[in-house]
């Protein structure tokens, strides 16, 4: 590996937000978690949840589009769960808030909610949205000003107007740098580990897949 492609692997573990992190349930489109992923890896977010609890969408494993991932799948650690109290205590465990994009009459504005915060992002099924177990585990619903006569996005675009949003009130306050609220103990793990799979054979061209932690 040459000292370009460590240095880019370096700034890439040191720049990742360990408070910031997305929460998708019943996905049913692999290639929109694959976007997903890609917005998340470009903003610094090291990890996404899944969670299945249609029993439609239940599954032992679940294969992330190669096209659309890229290369973020390398960086982009993905749980994945079909149970809800064990999703969201995993969540809980290291972020301090969820916030979902639901149409409530308590719902606020993008732009007025902190993306600073320590936070996990909760986003629904393309077609039918969150279910309502799974809003009974948010804190608050949010969304995206639209102007014109579409009131929705794609998931993936939804995901990705919301993740650059987060990036730029954390650029704003020098997160990515000086004010990284992760520890640079954490992040130095971290940077060790992508050493690791860099070393590492990453497959024969085929999808890869994540098992399920629960």
């Amino acid at each position: 590996m040459n000292e370009e492609r460590k240095n880019k692997i370096a700034q890439t573990a040191l720049r990742r937000q360990g408070n910031l992190t997305v929460i998708l349930e019943n996905i049913d489109d692999p290639h929109n978690v694959g976007a997903v992923l890609r917005s998340c890896d470009a903003v610094g977010i090291h990890e996404i949840y899944l969670l299945f609890t249609e029993k439609s969408l239940e599954q032992d494993e679940f294969t992330v589009g190669k096209r659309s991932s890229a290369g973020s799948r390398k960086w982009v650690d993905i749980h994945v769960f079909n149970d809800v109290q064990s999703c969201f205590d995993a969540v809980r465990s290291k972020y301090q808030k969820v916030m979902s994009t639901h149409l409530s009459e308590d719902a606020v504005s993008l732009h007025d909610i902190d993306l600073t915060e320590s936070l996990a992002l909760l986003f629904g099924n393309e077609k039918i949205g969150l279910s309502d177990v799974a809003l009974s585990y948010s804190d608050g619903n949010f969304l995206i000003p639209m102007l014109g006569m579409s009131q929705s996005l794609n998931l993936s675009v939804a995901c990705a107007v919301t993740l650059f949003e987060a990036q730029r009130q954390r650029l704003d306050k020098g997160m990515y740098t000086e004010n990284n609220a992760w520890s640079i103990e954490s992040r130095m793990e971290l940077l060790e580990d992508y050493m690791q799979r860099k070393h590492k054979e990453y497959g024969d061209g085929r999808n890869h897949t994540y098992k399920i932690d629960c």
